[in-house]
């Protein structure tokens, strides 16, 4: 089991999950997620890399906060964590509501970003996932964001049921452990619980700008690797492919969105030579199984 550790940074204190010994490796999780959407990915990684898993501010066991959910204070909350912690260079791998503030952290501080490995989210507005987007962002987005207050009266008292449509849909009709589901719907239940959550949704307009000031003025450097599943497929790799410099794409096949918990081994197939410094064919695009 990793050890429990509590951090405080930039006004809030982080719930960090922590296993291994080597080059750190810092996992940024989504949304309903907490850090344990890692499990598997922790103890493949931990027997040679530092594994830092922390849950986001304002969810999971991480303090509440009342504001600074949009990516920008998230990247800078990852890079005080990784201070914090005694940490000079990490690679950084992300999925969902993780990626924008792991792409920030990679644009705003290219040194201390080894790698990056991103995952099943678009960043912001910019070009690329025009086909994706073609009927319109997900219908939970709107939800979410929606008047403050509106998503939260409609589902207290029905947060499970939420949760498991999302772990059910994220894998394909898999689901998840029992045990990481009931941690999933504990970290959400309760109207602030959901609050919090929603408020990272309601700050994507932030988000997005913050996004395309940091494409204005600078190339993203850090050599990044862009995983798909459905249904972002490769629309991820499409928005990054014009800003970045050293870019491998990949789209899981038979893999939902939710990679980290529904292909794990796939996951680390393409995880662990690329963390290491092996990768190869940087400017192509392959489907893996």
């Amino acid at each position: 089991m990793p050890e429990l550790r509590r951090v405080a940074v930039n006004g809030v204190e982080l719930n960090v999950a922590l296993a291994g010994t080597g080059p750190a490796v810092l996992l940024l999780h989504g949304f309903p997620h907490t850090w344990q959407v890692w499990t598997d990915v922790m103890a493949g990684l931990s027997g040679r890399h530092r594994v830092i898993a922390p849950d986001l501010r304002g969810f999971g066991a991480s303090g509440p906060a009342a504001s600074g959910y949009d990516a920008g204070t998230l990247a800078e909350d990852a890079a005080a964590l990784l201070a914090a912690l005694g940490v000079s260079s990490a690679a950084v791998v992300a999925v969902d509501a993780g990626t924008p503030p792991a792409f920030l952290l990679a644009m705003r501080h290219p040194g201390l970003v080894r790698r990056l490995v991103v995952m099943e989210s678009l960043l912001g507005r910019l070009p690329g996932a025009e086909d994706f987007l073609s009927a319109g962002p997900p219908w939970w987005f709107g939800f979410h964001a929606a008047a403050p207050g509106l998503a939260e009266t409609v589902l207290e008292g029905n947060e499970a049921a939420y949760v498991d449509w999302f772990l059910r849909a994220g894998t394909l009709g898999d689901g998840v452990r029992p045990d990481i589901r009931d941690a999933f719907v504990r970290a959400y239940t309760g109207r602030q619980a959901l609050s919090r959550a929603f408020s990272y949704y309601r700050a994507l307009p932030e988000s997005a700008a913050q996004i395309e000031r940091a494409v204005g003025t600078a190339r993203l450097t850090v050599p990044t690797m862009a995983l798909g599943a459905r249904p972002v497929d490769s629309a991820l790799e499409r928005q990054l492919r014009p800003v970045t410099d050293e870019l491998t794409g990949h789209v899981l096949d038979d893999c939902g969105h939710i990679i980290p918990l529904h292909r794990p081994a796939a996951l680390l197939a393409l995880a662990r030579p690329f963390l290491a410094g092996h990768d190869t064919g940087a400017a192509d695009q392959r489907r893996a199984g």
